[in-house]
């Protein structure tokens, strides 16, 4: 019988809700959390000193560039391979050597001598980086098991949900006070500490006498260099050139092909395709991509906004832009441990049409930006705190879905999944607006607040597309 978790297993896992959890899983929980800590800073403390880098090393703004664009595309043609790399070497072999890529990017880019030399590190530090989020997810899941995921899961968000605010408050600091290549530097310790302590927290992984998988070359050649293409030609058609769309539609045809291809070799069970798409014919798993992929448009696309309309319109600082960005990280950390405390025990679709409730309301003062009688400061941080609230009442039970609706073997596969989705998702999300906002500013030449008014009724739009997939999400636990 192959259902997602057994009848049996869920009664199990319903009386294991009230049971401590070990120490030793909380460790391990704890060193799992530095890896994405590590990745998620990367991404935006280095946004804060792409002027310092050009001018250090007498290059234009538009190739430094490159040194953000290249790390992301980099996370987005290793993520698949995380199930694929958990099957054949292990997940915690695979985990420590993503770690150990990313530090050694780390390393080297603080000692690039060149623009392109640095570009070709940050790559081969997003070579590293893209499998840490999922890989780890993946070992935490397995470990704590259906019955305890949310509660692991929720406690560990206190530290990713910082992550990208403290970027660009470090990046500052260290631009005042040291060198740009410290921005990569201060990595390397962390890093270190963080493979020192899984030396020590990780359990070694139990032998196992299945197969271990073969690379699915021809969904790597179609899935990877589409995913780059779709993240690419998604962050540059706001600037209207056609290197952006060419790469959007090239990107679209390859993921396409790629579900063509993955359909039929797993139907014929020829092989085992790089990201199964098998796994979407569970309601509870498609539920849950779908919800996934939604917030990341949301969540991703207002923490591109809101610093924005700081620094254009208030004329703040990259640093205090960011900054301005706290309470909804904060409000995220909260309520995810908070979630984190029930949802092993009752069905996810009232806790994720909350916490789309709680998005809706806080995006609304946002709505008012350039009317005339905008939201007072207070109000303003009220209802990031409010968005951010949501958005961590949704993510600990739509997690808990994912993990919760398939086999222990192939939650390497599903965690990448999930996270090749939110990502693209946030990149989507991000794109639209960016069109959007450039249009509106277009009318409103002389009220810029008044286009981040407009632009934000396209965010509250995209939360709201959440209530679909949220009422399709099981009435019981025993049914995810």
């Amino acid at each position: 019988m192959t259902t997602s978790v057994t009848a049996k297993g869920r009664r199990a896992g319903d009386r294991a809700t009230a049971e401590p959890i070990p120490r030793s899983l909380w460790k391990m929980g704890g060193v799992l959390a530095l890896g994405p800590v590590l990745a998620l800073l990367d991404t935006t403390i280095v946004n804060v000193g792409i002027d310092s880098v050009a001018r250090d090393l007498h290059s234009s703004i538009a190739a430094v560039q490159w040194v953000a664009t290249g790390y992301l595309l980099a996370i987005s043609l290793t993520m698949p391979l995380s199930g694929w790399a958990a099957g054949r070497f292990g997940a915690r072999r695979a985990w420590l050597a993503s770690v150990v890529l990313f530090v050694l990017g780390s390393v080297l880019c603080g000692l690039a001598w060149s623009t392109g030399s640095l570009v070709a590190f940050r790559v081969l530090q997003g070579i590293g980086g893209g499998m840490i989020q999922p890989l780890g997810q993946a070992i935490i899941v397995q470990a704590a098991g259906p019955s305890r995921v949310g509660r692991v899961m929720g406690t560990l968000m206190l530290p990713i949900s910082l992550a990208p605010v403290l970027g660009p408050i470090l990046g500052g600091l260290v631009l005042e006070h040291l060198d740009w290549r410290w921005m990569f530097l201060l990595n390397v310790p962390v890093g270190l500490l963080t493979l020192l302590l899984a030396a020590r927290w990780l359990p070694p992984e139990e032998a196992s006498d299945a197969p271990r998988p073969r690379l699915d070359v021809t969904g790597l050649v179609l899935l990877s260099p589409g995913l780059t293409g779709l993240v690419y030609g998604l962050s540059t058609i706001g600037d209207g050139g056609p290197v952006g769309w060419a790469a959007l539609v090239a990107g679209s045809v390859l993921v396409a092909v790629y579900g063509w291809y993955a359909v039929r070799v797993g139907r014929a069970g020829v092989r085992t395709p790089l990201i199964d798409l098998r796994l979407f014919a569970r309601r509870g798993f498609s539920v849950a991509t779908a919800n996934s992929f939604l917030q990341g448009a949301a969540l991703y696309s207002s923490m591109f906004l809101v610093p924005l309309y700081y620094q254009q319109v208030k004329h703040a600082g990259a640093v205090e832009a960011g900054l301005l960005l706290a309470p909804q990280a904060l409000g995220t950390a909260v309520t995810a441990m908070l979630a984190a405390r029930i949802t092993d025990r009752v069905a996810p679709r009232p806790l994720i049409l909350i916490g789309i409730a709680c998005s809706l309301v806080g995006t609304l003062a946002f709505t008012r930006l350039g009317t005339g009688s905008d939201p007072a400061d207070w109000l303003i941080a009220s209802s990031l705190t409010l968005r951010g609230a949501g958005m961590g009442i949704i993510a600990i039970p739509g997690l808990a879905a994912v993990y919760g609706s398939v086999e222990k073997a192939q939650v390497p596969t599903a965690a990448g999944a999930v996270n090749v989705l939110n990502r693209v998702g946030g990149a989507l999300g991000t794109a639209v607006l960016t069109l959007v906002l450039q249009q509106t500013q277009h009318g409103h030449p002389a009220r810029p607040g008044a286009a981040f008014g407009e632009t934000f009724w396209w965010v509250l739009a995209l939360s709201a597309l959440a209530i679909g997939p949220a009422l399709l999400y099981p009435k019981t636990r025993q049914n995810i």
